[in-house]
């Protein structure tokens, strides 16, 4: 399994667009063949920074993401909303388990 930890510093005038962008992207993205999970979230303490969560089966579906129209259209408008330098973070995992709460 593969997991991407992206966070989006957005222009604070350009949020609202940005979180309508990132929600597209998301429910097209889940929606892709070897997509197990892709969430997009602000943080309660930056309102102007979004965290993406993906999760895919193997490099085959994160290829084919990066590939995709919906990706390539929000790539192309980040420079416009953003504020600052995204931190894009890569995890090969080789097992996961549930924890029980």
């Amino acid at each position: 399994m593969l997991v991407i930890h992206a966070v989006f510093p957005i222009d604070p005038d350009r949020r609202d667009e940005a979180l309508e962008q990132f929600q597209t992207l998301a429910e097209q993205s889940r929606a892709e063949e070897g997509a197990i999970d892709y969430r997009v979230t602000t943080n309660i303490e930056r309102p102007n920074e979004i965290r993406v969560f993906e999760q895919y089966e193997d490099e085959a579906a994160f290829g084919a993401h990066a590939e995709s129209d919906h990706f390539k259209k929000l790539e192309a408008a980040l420079p416009d909303l953003l504020a600052g330098e995204p931190s894009v973070t890569r995890f090969d995992v080789d097992s996961a388990t549930e924890l029980e709460v």
